[in-house]
């Protein structure tokens, strides 16, 4: 088998901050994204950072509405409705995990449809799942990313996640792209892990030749890691994407895109 490539998440998100910031350029305003940002998460601050920077560059506006841990639940909704309310905002997401004492899926739901730069609000997952609206900025960014890996047309997929939120658009997209979903990981011929356990995928535990998209990211100490042991995977895996420099420069990209095609839509 070839060696194992690793797919450039940066290359290929360089490409759409690039066409992005042209296109604000010329678009006579700056499209603005707002963030509610709960506690001190490490990872969930480094996020954002990467987010406010990457909007300073592409010339987006960014309102960061940043909370301390033990926010009431009030506060937080009172900040999702002002950034709803707001004629500068075109999108907004709210960083996740939240704090146990806030209800996520009330706050996320709170957020108007129309704003909701993520996907993830219910009506418009609903609308995805049904192949009606659009598709996740992150499922969007996967599914880039497997176009550049020498992924199958058809076979088996298999998505290690702990959350249906995000594996059933991703499953979604999957068997759109011919790849029936199952659970034997080790016959699947693309895997997608987001279980946050570090080096938790081994290459004992996969198919030769396997595509592996890794949205696992996890601080630990100054890194960030992933669910893949790409040591082990390397010589069995015929792809990676690496952590970090994989999915995450290409969601913080379709952010960007996305809130640029959320000002379009709104006719400013």
């Amino acid at each position: 088998m070839e060696r194992m490539k690793l797919i450039d998440g940066r290359a290929e998100a360089q490409k759409i901050r690039t066409a992005v910031a042209e296109e604000v350029s010329r678009l006579g305003r700056k499209p603005g994204l707002g963030v509610v940002l709960v506690g001190e998460d490490p990872a969930s601050r480094l996020y954002v950072g990467l987010k406010e920077k990457a909007c300073a560059e592409a010339g987006l506006h960014f309102d960061l509405r940043h909370f301390p841990s033990t926010a009431a639940q009030d506060e937080v909704l009172a900040a999702v409705e002002d950034l709803n309310r707001s004629e500068a905002i075109d999108a907004m997401l709210v960083q996740l995990p939240l704090p146990p004492h806030l209800e996520a899926d009330k706050i996320v739901g709170a957020m108007h449809p129309q704003k909701d730069v993520d996907g993830f609000h219910p009506e418009n997952l609903l609308g995805y799942l049904e192949g009606t609206g659009e598709a996740p900025g992150l499922v969007e960014a996967i599914s880039l990313l497997l176009d550049t890996a020498p992924t199958p047309k058809h076979g088996l997929a298999c998505v290690l996640a702990n959350s249906a939120v995000f594996s059933a658009p991703v499953e979604t997209m999957l068997s759109r792209r011919g790849l029936e979903p199952t659970e034997d990981l080790a016959a699947a011929d693309v895997v997608v892990t987001a279980v946050g356990k570090p080096g938790s995928l081994t290459g004992d535990m996969i198919k030769p030749g396997a595509v592996i998209i890794d949205v696992g990211t996890t601080r630990v100490g100054d890194k960030t890691v992933g669910d893949a042991d790409a040591a082990s995977l390397e010589n069995v895996a015929s792809a990676l994407t690496p952590v970090p420099g994989g999915v995450g420069p290409m969601t913080v990209a379709m952010l960007l895109k996305k809130t640029l095609d959320l000002a379009k839509r709104h006719g400013k």
